[in-house]
């Protein structure tokens, strides 16, 4: 339990270095073209996702994400006893993420966001990429677990573009990233719509599941 739980941490740390380190490196280099900062975060997103999963997938579950966990603890695959840990070391190492990534640019390590996030649009967007993330990896480690890592990757990178949100899609990711003042930043005061809407999403995910036949043991 203790390398599961270690390994969660440093998974979802090097996440959000990847994260918000990409958006400082692509908003530094793209000369005011926010298309191309967002397309540099989407792809480094997505393939460090790949390599985080298969890095850590055989010794966590490679979650780096509290709605996952919640919706692996439903599905039996996660004993509930063991939840509150994987939530703690997920967020603390979300934050220790955002901090490395700040240090790594040489950036002050404490900072709060004044990226604003707000609206319907917004609210929407997040359920719809929870939901999407979840069912993708529901069905992916049913049918093809072996390609777990890059279907999640794909996703996420994709919907960096068709969501308005830029797809968060994970409670740890949001709260930290209210964090940083940087490119992939949010206001504080923006975290808890985007929390409860990631919450929801899950439980969109369970039960289109349960609706189309996924085995919920597996």
């Amino acid at each position: 339990m203790r390398q599961a739980l270690f390994a969660e941490f440093i998974g979802t740390a090097g996440l959000l270095s990847v994260v918000v380190g990409s958006g400082i490196m692509g908003e530094r280099l793209a000369d005011g073209n926010t298309a191309i900062a967002l397309l540099a975060n989407a792809l480094a997103t997505g393939f460090g996702l790949y390599v985080l999963i298969s890095v850590f997938g055989p010794i966590s579950g490679a979650h780096f994400n509290p709605a996952v966990s919640l919706v692996e603890t439903v599905r039996g695959r996660l004993r509930p006893k063991v939840l509150p840990a994987y939530l703690i070391v997920q967020v603390t190492g979300a934050i220790a993420g955002v901090w490395l990534a700040h240090l790594m640019f040489d950036l002050p390590i404490l900072q709060t966001s004044v990226h604003v996030r707000t609206g319907p649009g917004q609210f929407v967007s997040e359920i719809v990429a929870t939901s999407g993330l979840i069912l993708t990896i529901i069905g992916f480690t049913r049918h093809a677990p072996a390609q777990t890592g890059a279907a999640v990757g794909i996703f996420i990178a994709g919907a960096y573009w068709f969501t308005a949100s830029t797809s968060f899609a994970n409670p740890a990711v949001t709260t930290a990233r209210a964090l940083t003042d940087t490119f992939a930043g949010i206001r504080p005061v923006d975290v808890g719509p985007f929390l409860a809407a990631q919450l929801i999403g899950a439980a969109v995910a369970l039960v289109v599941a349960a609706l189309v036949g996924f085995n919920q043991g597996k």
